[in-house]
């Protein structure tokens, strides 16, 4: 009995000097944590429910957000809730830090994400990857804070106004990039994008500047984990997406001023550069409504057919010291005999190292890998430096033996760790090549011309 007093003394000196806890309440919290203790819970559900116990209520955390926003301004505001979110232990940090995570020499960055399952069911997506039990409609529902079922106990959400609608802004518990949250519909709406869409995300970067912002494209095998779930992601890092250039730039008839063109980048992407809201605006919306209907069935690009709409775009703003920013993915979830999982998809070649959907992070240049590829992949430069051949049960990993074992005994690299980091670069270039609509620049440039842009 010593050591759990002694516990959750630590706990409640924790809580007042990390969680805002108020003195008047420590014995109350004390008694609380003791209970929770005593219930039999697992480790971890232990850990989230009393670290639930300890934070702010979302009232509290909402009204001090708010307050720091009005005064202080969005940055101040987001790293007051984001240290706090990794205190009360709902942002796993920790583990986070431990995620292998490399940049490549064409650009990229890759990470290892070991906290979290490889999701591969785009069906679960439609459902808003929904779980039994509760009255949250699905995983990201406001409803879910507090939630000991889904291990939200510890979760707290902010709110916020997007196009004059309601809105919660919370963290990602397992981010696949430096503070990494999403902006979510208060309703359970499905994922849409239209004129508002930009709207909203603009307003998003006028109040945090600092932050880029994003949104999936809501179609199954190229959208997110939740597409029941109207929702935006964004955070505090600069992705390989907002560092390269314009290679072929193009000028809209309605807006002649704004700095229109085509990105330098193995996905296809369009950029729109402009100090006016309305000018951005105007211009994406225009991409948006010439790409949803455009087919091109030489290339395979099909806008709709029997199994639907194919053709969806994922917008991603940052605002710069010279104004908006918009890059515009054009997208396709059309898929074929040959691709049943995607033509635009991650070819099966590349399937032992990502399977997934291809969203809106890795479409800008950050990969985010299955956990079991750290162990898979040990193995195969074990196998290389060992000058072994590859074994049956790793037949899947051929692609990546032949061109690993190529670039080691190149000599470019002292080691096969680094021969494999540059392979896994390479591979994920040649996904995004994979994703890209147009692997032509005139068809891109045809494209364009039926969109009403100048070339």
């Amino acid at each position: 009995m010593k050591e759990i007093i002694k516990s959750v003394d630590e706990l409640t000196a924790y809580a007042q000097e990390k969680l805002e806890l108020n003195a008047r309440d420590i014995h109350y919290k004390a008694n609380r944590i003791m209970e929770i203790l005593e219930s039999g819970l697992s480790g971890a559900e232990s850990e989230d429910a009393i670290f639930g116990e300890l934070s702010l209520l979302p009232s509290e955390v909402d009204k001090r957000f708010a307050k720091i926003l009005k005064t202080s301004g969005g940055k101040a505001a987001t790293d007051w809730l984001y240290t706090y979110c990794v205190n009360n232990k709902y942002v796993k940090k920790d583990i986070l830090d431990k995620n292998p995570r490399f940049d490549t020499l064409n650009g990229l960055t890759v990470t290892i994400n070991k906290a979290k399952p490889e999701f591969r069911d785009p069906k679960k997506a439609v459902a808003g990857n929904s779980v039994d039990g509760g009255f949250a409609k699905c995983v990201i529902c406001r409803e879910n804070e507090g939630f000991g079922a889904r291990n939200k106990r510890n979760l707290r959400t902010v709110s916020i106004v997007l196009g004059n609608k309601h809105r919660f802004w919370q963290y990602s518990p397992y981010g696949y990039f430096s503070e990494h949250g999403i902006a979510v519909n208060c309703e359970h709406t499905p994922m849409h994008i239209d004129r508002q869409t930009f709207v909203n995300l603009m307003d998003f970067v006028d109040k945090f500047p600092h932050y880029f912002i994003g949104c999936n494209a809501p179609l199954p095998r190229i959208g997110g984990s939740v597409l029941a779930h109207d929702h935006y992601q964004g955070g505090g890092e600069i992705l390989p997406l907002h560092k390269v250039k314009i290679k072929q730039y193009i000028k809209s008839a309605k807006r002649p001023d704004a700095t229109v063109g085509i990105l330098d980048w193995p996905g296809s992407v369009i950029r729109i550069k402009s100090d006016k809201r309305n000018e951005v605006i105007d211009i994406a919306d225009c991409i948006r409504e010439a790409w949803v209907k455009y087919s091109n069935l030489e290339i395979g690009i099909i806008a709709e057919d029997n199994d639907g709409v194919h053709n969806a775009i994922s917008p991603t703003f940052i605002k710069t010291a010279t104004g908006y920013e918009m890059n515009i993915i054009l997208r396709s979830n059309i898929t074929s005999e040959k691709y049943p999982d995607g033509v635009f998809h991650a070819h099966p070649e590349f399937h032992s190292v990502k399977k997934e959907s291809i969203g809106l992070i890795e479409a800008q240049g950050l990969f985010i890998l299955p956990g079991r590829l750290e162990e898979e992949l040990e193995e195969v430069e074990k196998i290389i430096a060992d000058k072994k051949p590859l074994p049956p049960e790793y037949a899947a990993f051929k692609l990546v033996y032949d061109e690993t074992k190529e670039l080691f005994e190149s000599g470019k690299f002292n080691d096969v760790h680094a021969a494999m980091r540059e392979e896994l670069g390479s591979i994920c270039c040649r996904i995004l090549e994979n994703t890209a609509v147009f692997k032509k620049d005139e068809d891109f440039s045809g494209f364009l011309r039926t969109a009403g842009f100048k070339i």
